[in-house]
């Protein structure tokens, strides 16, 4: 597999770090036994940061990646593209 920097890395890796946080501090209300609810809305605010970062580099891959494989009339791109919106959106 051909690696390659994502144009938006730094807001990714940036993103991840606080999706990563946020995961802990989960973690830690558990250990603490907070309300379940507290817990939930916690729950729901990492999925949707989540998805944010799946979006993110879903969109780079589509303007870069995709767009190239799209010149050099790369078929394969195309199936990989969408097997992986088929693993992201499940």
């Amino acid at each position: 597999m051909k690696e390659h920097k994502h144009p938006n890395q730094k807001q990714i890796i940036n993103r991840m770090a606080r999706v990563i946080g946020h995961s802990e501090a989960i973690k830690r209300m558990l250990e603490e036994e907070k309300e379940c609810g507290e817990i939930l809305i916690q729950i729901a605010a990492v999925k949707s940061a989540l998805n944010n970062v799946g979006k993110l580099i879903l969109k780079d891959h589509i303007n870069h990646c995709i767009i190239e494989a799209a010149q050099n009339e790369d078929d394969k791109a195309l199936e990989k593209l969408g097997e992986a919106i088929d693993k992201f959106i499940k």
